[in-house]
């Protein structure tokens, strides 16, 4: 999935309508209705900034364009957040995301490429004897669920 750039903040008060603003001061984003402050959260926490404008619009207090328009998003991004808010709720934003289980890398599997690995084999001589792929392996290294030597420099 592409990374989303962050949205930019600008330290002084922008309104998104007649009665929604924000500010950023000191590395935090307020939201105001009126005079009142209505949420908080620190300038890098997207969760949050999708859960309060996905929030605005479900709630009726400012429209999908004035929240693009306003913060530079996407028009999609914006309806996903709307989407997962109608769905899930505030708690659709801040639960772990699901990861599909090792589907290839069974149990049986993972021993058998431990062992080759123990052996001194590579990766991708491995992933070829097995009808794998390479990739497949080199993300259970990185996950911690294979071991794979540090080869030793010779100094």
């Amino acid at each position: 999935m592409p990374q989303m750039l962050l949205p930019i903040f600008p330290s002084d008060l922008t309104l998104i309508n007649e009665k929604i603003g924000f500010q950023k001061k000191d590395g935090r984003v307020y939201y105001f209705n009126g005079m009142m402050p209505i949420f908080s959260h620190y300038e890098k926490d997207l969760p949050s900034f999708r859960f309060i404008t996905a929030q605005l619009v479900v709630l009726g207090n400012a429209t999908q364009a004035q929240i693009v328009r306003s913060f530079g998003i996407s028009t999609i991004s914006m309806k996903r957040w709307v989407k997962r808010y109608r769905q899930s709720g505030p708690a659709g934003f801040f639960e772990k995301p699901r990861r599909r289980g090792p589907g290839v890398l069974s149990k049986a599997m993972q021993q058998k490429v431990q062992s080759l690995l123990d052996q001194g084999l590579e990766t991708p001589g491995i992933a070829k004897e097995l009808v794998l792929k390479a990739d497949t392996l080199n993300k259970a290294i990185r996950d911690g669920r294979l071991y794979k030597a540090k080869k030793k420099r010779p100094r």
